[in-house]
């Protein structure tokens, strides 16, 4: 998979040390619940984990897809081709969580190939400005809005941070959230608001959700600790940032300085996506008055 260094900050980062692990391997198709099938993108990675996870909702004859992977993916597409068949299902609604390629590009290869299987189903994503590419037809979810399928109830819970379009869906029955890229099976999320995002998080964390399918990596079975971890770790690293710049409080520092000073070890072909989150945390410094930006610098102010 080629990255570019526009896309490596719009999709999910690891850190090194997750990456070189890489502890599970993921099968291609999971029954995870009654009400839960998961079926693998098959577009594994270094951003990407083992692969952008897309789940089937439901008992009955026509279910919910949550996530579409990538686009041009054909193994994925005959994945979910067997699956449906298989099941003898279709699929009543599609439901993205958010812009990023690899969650809304397998969309129109679905529809296509799969027509079967797709036939009067609504596609639905949180409205964002530059989103008519994505289907011609595509509807709007709502904070609190409701989708019913036979055996599966799906709240939409509106999460921005990741992106400004990012949602949790909240299956109701087993009290279940995926989470599309806010929180992941292994290592930790890029944003683009540490703000919202962090409101995002402690929202997620009110649900007190019994488990959570992410949108890569495996099942989270301790999902308060694993939020809880999470804000934590955005936490320590604001106070890392701080350190550094206090302790040199005569000096300025670019993003890069930062991360090399506080991102020990790290894979260099992270190194781009690590700067982007430490931005972000001095954008949130800047905004509370702890820090100034001098050109491209950064200087603390307290």
């Amino acid at each position: 998979m080629i990255v570019t260094s526009f896309l490596i900050f719009q999709i999910p980062i690891i850190v090194a040390r997750w990456y070189r692990k890489m502890a599970s391997v993921i099968p291609a198709v999971t029954k995870l619940s009654p009400r839960v099938i998961r079926v693998l993108g098959c577009n594994p990675g270094l951003m990407t984990l083992q692969g952008t996870n897309t789940y089937i909702l439901g008992t009955g004859k026509r279910r919910i897809l949550i996530d579409t992977g990538d686009a041009d993916v054909p193994q994925y597409i005959n994945h979910l081709r067997n699956v449906l068949a298989f099941e003898n299902i279709a699929l009543a609604h599609i439901l993205l969580t958010h812009w990023h390629h690899d969650h809304i590009g397998g969309l129109n290869d679905i529809l296509e190939e799969l027509p079967e299987f797709t036939e009067n189903c609504e596609i639905w994503k949180y409205p964002r400005n530059e989103d008519s590419y994505i289907h011609e037809d595509l509807g709007s979810l709502k904070d609190g809005q409701e989708f019913t399928v036979e055996g599966a109830t799906i709240r939409v819970l509106h999460t921005p941070g990741h992106t400004s379009d990012h949602v949790a869906l909240h299956l109701v029955e087993d009290n279940a959230i995926f989470s599309g890229d806010c929180i992941l099976g292994e290592g930790t999320a890029v944003f683009e608001d540490l703000y919202d995002y962090l409101e995002s998080l402690r929202f997620i964390l009110k649900t007190q959700p019994a488990i959570i399918y992410p949108g890569h990596g495996n099942v989270i079975h301790d999902p308060n600790e694993r939020i809880e971890y999470y804000i934590k770790h955005r936490q320590e690293r604001e106070h890392q940032i701080l350190e550094v710049l206090i302790e040199n409080e005569n000096q300025c520092f670019t993003e890069g300085d930062l991360v090399r000073t506080i991102y020990k070890g790290l894979n260099e072909k992270l190194i781009k996506a690590a700067e982007f989150n430490v931005n972000h945390h001095l954008q949130k410094l800047l905004k509370e008055d702890k820090v100034r930006k001098i050109h491209s610098r950064w200087q603390c102010k307290i």
